[in-house]
């Protein structure tokens, strides 16, 4: 036991020698003041970022005013009021040009208000140069005029000036817009909701939907046969290109390309619920209104709650699910929908 005593003593004087304690006198671990904040503060940011990310559900489009049924034009103005609105108010506000944490770091809500931007833009366009105008040489609405190109903005301007002033801006005058509207002593304001009209709208759905089904789609890659110029013997492009075009989008912005689309079917719901409102006689007369509310299911349906936390990305039929296929199957389906309504608006 004197042997084994000495060793005891022996291996305690070498952790004395190397921290000046005995491992009797060593204590468990505990964090100190500023390692409690830490953990804190990198807890919070969790939360704060998982509740920033959360999707905007789907709102009710208004089609009354004052308890009666709105005036021609009211739904379309609301809605577009109303998506703009909620893309800087909702939670976390607007993200695209943040700079400071948690903001700066997520890329999915922003790629998400990106997508809801660009219809902003394309039905403030429309609502600019055709909806509001009888004729091609007839005046543009002076408030439109001016909300149009303040929606197109710099997305991701910080400062002198901020991207969120400058789309307050033009909700206002869009709402400007809409009071007048209202407004019986100024017929000079005017919605002409007809079928060519609608059309120029549906033209850039139409193709909005095309290019995001081709681009989730490429989540997986694929070749593909080269048709840009199919179906015109004469026609040419600047540059030759090949037969065979490998597609393919880069894995690091599969997640970008998805939650963009998201973002525009989220816009679309309401700017067509809106629009089967406003264009209901139109839409009647072509009997037309359930393929616009085929349009709009298709679209809803892609705005199932994502039950993963990561946007998967299998091949094809593999094991695990891909997201970008699925969101496109929905999107190319609403595509389609919109080309038939577009066909049945086009008929006399």
């Amino acid at each position: 036991m004197s042997g084994w005593q000495t060793f005891k003593d022996k291996i305690a004087v070498m952790w004395r020698s190397r921290d000046g304690q005995s491992p009797d006198e060593k204590k468990a671990w505990r964090p100190g003041p500023i390692s409690l904040l830490v953990l804190i503060a990198a807890l919070l940011l969790l939360i704060l970022s998982w509740y920033w990310s959360r999707e905007p559900g789907v709102f009710w489009v208004d089609f009354e005013q004052d308890g009666r049924a709105a005036v021609t034009g009211y739904a379309t103005t609301h809605a577009l009021a109303s998506v703009a609105n909620t893309l800087l108010e909702k939670p976390g506000g607007y993200l695209s040009n943040d700079i400071f944490v948690p903001g700066v770091y997520l890329d999915n809500i922003p790629n998400w208000e990106f997508g809801v931007l660009v219809q902003v833009r394309d039905l403030s366009r429309v609502l600019r140069n055709d909806y509001s105008r009888s004729q091609s040489q007839s005046r543009e609405d002076p408030d439109l005029a001016r909300a149009e190109p303040l929606f197109n903005f710099d997305s991701e301007s910080w400062i002198l000036p901020a991207t969120e002033r400058e789309y307050r801006k033009a909700i206002e005058l869009v709402e400007s817009y809409q009071q007048r509207l209202t407004d019986s002593t100024q017929p000079d304001t005017q919605f002409y909701a007809r079928a060519d009209n609608l059309r120029e709208w549906l033209a850039v759905v139409e193709k909005r939907l095309g290019s995001l089904s081709q681009r989730l789609s490429a989540s997986v890659g694929q070749a593909r046969l080269n048709t840009d110029l199919a179906g015109d013997p004469a026609a040419d492009s600047a540059t030759p290109q090949p037969d065979v075009i490998i597609v393919k989008t880069p894995w690091m912005q599969i997640d970008d390309v998805f939650f963009e689309a998201r973002g525009t079917a989220w816009a679309l719901v309401h700017f067509l619920r809106a629009a089967e409102y406003d264009f209901r006689e139109v839409l009647a007369k072509k009997n037309a209104t359930v393929s616009l509310r085929q349009i709009i299911r298709e679209l809803e349906a892609s705005l199932e709650p994502l039950r993963s936390p990561l946007v998967l990305n299998g091949t094809g039929y593999a094991f695990f699910a891909n997201h970008s296929l699925v969101m496109a199957s929905y999107l190319s389906r609403a595509n389609s929908a919109v080309i038939n309504l577009r066909e049945l608006l086009d008929q006399g």
